[in-house]
């Protein structure tokens, strides 16, 4: 099976040495560049170094291209564009968000129905605004496996990254709209809940066995890709669970990466100051508002579908405690902690001059979206997002839209 992964910065490259070396021989792992050159360039260097304890971990031999083609070699006149190497069956993303859907509309041809896409980066949102804009028909739409990623690393040169902070891969697939039940072995009876795991049986079992082999044997084969990287420490989750996980991590972003670009610090030195506690208390608080509302919101459509009466209170019995505002506070504190020699990524951005205006909009502008969605007002987290726009404006040189 063919493999692609798409943003080579430093969680790419962390991602794309680990499947080289989890997948057996027979299934190639691509990488796909910014331009013909750069995949050319990449071709003559013919290596992705992983540093892990010290201990370099170099792998080889891996075909490169572009969003759009394939290409033979490093001295080709022409990228290769066989209907065999367009194709994509399983497609890594690891770009940041807001460079998420302009990449992805260079490669939706070489997508299928049959095709498997792995979202793996910081913010929410970008899911939703792929089949909104991208995967518009449900029928031709590619399968989708969100995840998040805790593990901590930066580049050092061209495909040369080091491992700095060892965490995890939780991911979960988003459901079949043809009503497969990707979920069914989470709700075995015949296990104790400490024993329940997901089960590729429930995706697609054989050909022989399956008359529909063909539309799920990627999303099969790219499930057990990720739960082969056992070194980074994956783990399959129901999208229930997985949603709280991500909007946790939403909310850890929308208060350490504004923060630490504005004031120009290490993740650790954040919270040194009264001022600094007061706005995580105040964006914790709008984040765990909009939570609030947005579940109780989809357990009143949940119980109307159904039919039965309840009251307020038995809705908010459904928020869990790991989306309280103190939950959220210590959550961000600890990842500050643990992460306290590291500069975040909106701070590496604006260093470089690189706008990261708009990436604002997948994290802080997330929970205002959700805001207007269900009346809650977001005001901290609107000044934040005003002030990195207006700052990474300023570095870039540009102006930057409101």
């Amino acid at each position: 099976m063919r493999f692609h992964v798409v943003g080579l910065g430093a969680v790419g490259t962390l991602i794309t040495n680990h499947l080289r070396q989890s997948l057996p021989e027979g299934h190639s792992v691509s990488l796909i560049h910014k331009n013909v050159n750069r995949a050319r360039q990449a071709l003559w260097h013919n290596a992705v170094t992983l540093e892990e304890d010290g201990l370099p971990v170099v792998m080889r031999n891996f075909p490169h291209g572009t969003a759009e083609v394939d290409i033979v070699s490093a001295t080709a006149k022409l990228p290769n564009t066989t209907s065999d190497s367009r194709y994509i069956e399983s497609l890594f993303v690891t770009l940041k968000a807001h460079h998420t859907l302009p990449a992805i509309r260079r490669i939706a041809t070489r997508l299928s129905p049959n095709s498997t896409i792995v979202l793996l980066q910081n913010g929410m949102g970008v899911y939703e605004r792929l089949v909104q804009e991208i995967f518009i028909n449900p029928k031709q739409r590619p399968h989708f496996i969100l995840a998040s990623n805790t593990h901590g690393a930066y580049s050092r040169g061209f495909l040369d990254v080091v491992h700095t902070g060892r965490g995890e891969i939780q991911f979960g697939i988003v459901p079949d709209l043809e009503g497969r039940d990707y979920e069914a072995s989470f709700r075995d009876p015949s296990k104790s809940l400490e024993e329940r795991r997901g089960n590729f049986m429930d995706i697609t079992q054989s050909e022989e066995l399956d008359p529909m082999f063909a539309r799920y044997r990627s999303l099969r084969n790219t499930v057990a890709a990720l739960q082969l990287m056992q070194a980074l420490n994956p783990t399959w989750l129901t999208m229930d669970e997985l949603q709280i996980i991500l909007r946790r991590k939403l909310t850890v972003n929308a208060v350490i990466n504004p923060l630490t670009a504005l004031i120009g610090c290490k993740n650790g030195d954040v919270f040194q100051t009264m001022a600094a506690r007061s706005l995580l208390s105040r964006i914790c608080k709008e984040a765990s508002d909009a939570f609030k509302a947005e579940l109780v919101a989809e357990a009143q459509d949940f119980m109307n579908t159904v039919d039965t009466e309840t009251s307020e209170d038995v809705l908010l019995d459904r928020i869990p405690e790991a989306l309280t505002r103190e939950s959220l506070m210590q959550e961000c504190l600890r990842v500050a902690s643990a992460t306290k020699n590291n500069i975040s990524s909106m701070l590496a951005d604006i260093r470089s001059g690189t706008s990261s205006g708009t990436e604002i909009n997948f994290i802080n502008g997330h929970l205002i979206s959700l805001g207007h969605m269900y009346n809650v007002q977001m005001p901290v987290n609107t000044t934040l997002a005003h002030l990195i726009r207006m700052r990474s404006g300023f570095v870039s040189g540009g102006d930057s839209v409101l």
